[in-house]
């Protein structure tokens, strides 16, 4: 991991990544937004507001969820492409004649201003993003003061077999690597986040064959491995992958099998400290908030 991106993450194909149209979340992104709810259970704090980075590739199901868990919480929603954000609203607003629309609290399609959340939600987001530590910094300016921000992503036992499948028939890396646990939560740190609780899981996916495997790892993402195939391949590359798939993967239940390493990640923002100086000026209000101050988070 670099300063400012993921070694193995080519930008240009990143970007284009997030320019492409989603239009539905891929089933292993829900199960792990469900799962990450289930964590939401440790947090005391009830949002007033909180933003859904990414909902369409995010989870459009879970962000119906996290509706009905904060009906009075205003949400937004922030889409890195425009396009996008048009789509997600069509997805995720109510439409007029459904009860929600009046019982719950209006959705806004826009980046929050400073401090104006007191929840971040950001699903299976991070592992394609060519500059995740400016991701974490926009996430901390969007928090209040002991909001937090609840993520998940792909960590680097992820693919594991395919790696062994491409490696096997001296292909270049399937998939870029993905980043550590350990390493996002000093990230979070170095962003300005305190008390990371980071934590891993292995889930593994089986397929009945080699064309349905790929067409669900076309729904996850994307290879954005510079040193990935550069121009087009045809039908026999194709033939010769699927040929490979269904003689390395197949196991004994007579299904072949993926591993995926899920990270989910948890901090808060903290206070802002004084800058400790020979002489520290500080207004009545600012030495009353600090006297005031309480943690109203713990993870």
């Amino acid at each position: 991991m670099t300063e400012q991106r993921p070694p193995t993450i080519d930008p240009a194909a990143a970007r284009r990544w997030q320019q492409f149209p989603a239009t539905q979340t891929a089933w292993l992104h829900e199960e792990v937004a469900r799962r990450m709810q289930e964590r939401l259970q440790w947090i005391r704090l009830q949002p007033q507001n909180w933003a859904h980075w990414e909902s369409v590739r995010g989870g459009l199901a879970a962000h119906r969820e996290l509706v009905r868990r904060y009906p009075k919480s205003q949400c937004f929603v922030v889409e890195s492409d425009a396009q996008r954000a048009r789509h997600a609203a069509k997805l995720v607003a109510p439409k007029w004649w459904q009860g929600g629309r009046w019982l719950s609290a209006p959705t806004r399609f826009e980046l929050p201003s400073q401090g104006a959340v007191q929840m971040v939600w950001a699903n299976m987001l991070l592992h394609m993003c060519a500059q995740p530590q400016a991701l974490m910094a926009q996430w901390h300016q969007a928090l209040a003061v002991d909001g937090f921000v609840m993520f998940s992503c792909l960590g680097p036992d992820t693919l594991t077999e395919l790696r062994g499948v491409y490696q096997s028939l001296g292909w270049a890396p399937p998939a870029h690597e993905f980043t550590d646990m350990h390493d996002w939560g000093d990230m979070l740190v170095q962003a300005g986040f305190a008390e990371p609780v980071m934590d891993m899981e292995r889930i593994t996916l089986s397929f009945a064959d080699p064309a349905r495997l790929l067409r669900e790892l076309r729904e996850l993402g994307r290879n954005l491995h510079p040193e990935r195939h550069p121009a087009l391949r045809g039908r026999q590359w194709r033939q010769r992958l699927l040929q490979a798939l269904d003689a390395q993967l197949r196991g004994p239940s007579g299904e072949l099998a993926l591993t995926f390493e899920v990270v989910y990640g948890h901090a808060f923002k903290p206070a802002p400290r004084h800058t400790v100086r020979a002489q520290t000026i500080l207004s009545l209000e600012q030495m009353r908030a600090s006297l005031n101050q309480r943690k109203t988070y713990r993870g």
